[in-house]
């Protein structure tokens, strides 16, 4: 799960262009949106196309979004329990 999590901050920081960010400036349980990493609603829609492209899951539906995209924590706990093997 570490090294998922740490695959994801870096995929985070590269689809969104974050260049002034670390992986490890990103606290694993922060909120994503909002007063954490201040992610937009556009940014979700390019978390959404990285877990489809890297992960092979789509989101059936989007109002899940904001549950899956809690933190990067609670992706990386999606992304686990769905992905393609």
């Amino acid at each position: 799960m570490e090294q998922l999590i740490l695959e994801l901050k870096k995929q985070i920081i590269e689809v969104l262009n974050l260049e002034d960010v670390k992986p490890e400036d990103i606290d694993s349980q922060a909120p994503l949106f909002g007063e954490g990493l201040g992610l937009d609603s556009i940014d979700a829609l390019e978390l959404i196309v990285l877990m489809e492209k890297n992960y092979g899951i789509k989101l059936g539906d989007p109002a899940q979004g904001k549950e899956i995209f809690k933190s990067v924590e609670t992706m990386a706990e999606y992304i686990e329990a769905n992905r393609k093997k």
